[in-house]
């Protein structure tokens, strides 16, 4: 496993590095110097950071959270980004169904465990989730890459033909139901990754909490949106 040697990391973030080998997964994006990368439901922003010493001085990080995802991370987001300890990192909060991207201005984007929760439906309330116009978000982050941008996709699996049925409950969401609704929306999947898979996992309990934490089989696709 290659890891990100770069001094200042918190002990939390390189331990994580071992089951989430982000030096190898964010390979896949191409995201280098310069470019301008948005780190969609970025939490606490792991892969922000990690993306902003890709890009350099003269890149941009985008960290976007909707309000129930900077509640969440509350506190360990806020370590990680006052006193510009990341200066070409932005954190924003926006409706994820209104966010306000430029067209054609992404080199890359990142959706890493988060896909399936433009599905999520909470119909008690308890998180305070917002009702998201899943089509809405991934045509605005299509038309915010550049051609030739990439959109990688990181999530927990279900089973193969639940679709996005187990969103809410597992928190999971179909591989083949990702590759549809991304190429729906006009991207090309070029890539895919094997490296994050678990194939003991029976795909039938919730992902981020109880046995399966840090245990899910994990898919990995890489997009990119026409050159023309």
């Amino acid at each position: 496993m290659r890891r990100f040697a770069h001094a200042g990391r918190s002990a939390a973030d390189v331990t994580r590095d071992a089951l989430d080998h982000p030096a190898e997964i964010l390979r896949l994006s191409g995201v280098g110097p310069g470019m301008r990368v948005a780190d969609v439901l970025a939490g606490d922003g792991y892969y922000s950071e990690l993306a902003s010493y890709l890009v350099g001085p003269k890149g941009r990080v985008l960290s976007i959270n909707n309000a129930a995802f900077d509640a969440f991370s509350d506190g360990d987001r806020q370590k990680r980004l006052d006193g510009r300890r990341l200066p070409n990192v932005e954190h924003q909060t926006v409706d994820l169904n209104d966010m306000h991207l430029p067209p054609g201005t992404l080199d890359a984007v990142l959706l890493i465990k988060v896909y399936h929760d433009l599905y999520w439906v909470d119909t008690d309330g308890k998180f305070k989730w917002p009702k998201i116009d899943t089509n809405a978000v991934l045509s605005q982050l299509a038309a915010a890459l550049k051609p030739g941008g990439v959109l990688l996709v990181v999530d927990h699996s279900a089973k193969a033909g639940r679709g996005a049925a187990d969103a809410s409950a597992l928190h999971r969401i179909d591989e083949a139901y990702a590759v549809k609704d991304f190429e729906s929306h006009g991207l090309k999947l070029t890539g895919k990754s094997d490296l994050l898979r678990r194939p003991e996992d029976a795909r039938d309990q919730i992902s981020y909490k109880g046995p399966m934490l840090g245990k899910t089989d994990r898919f990995v696709l890489v997009f990119r949106k026409p050159a023309h």
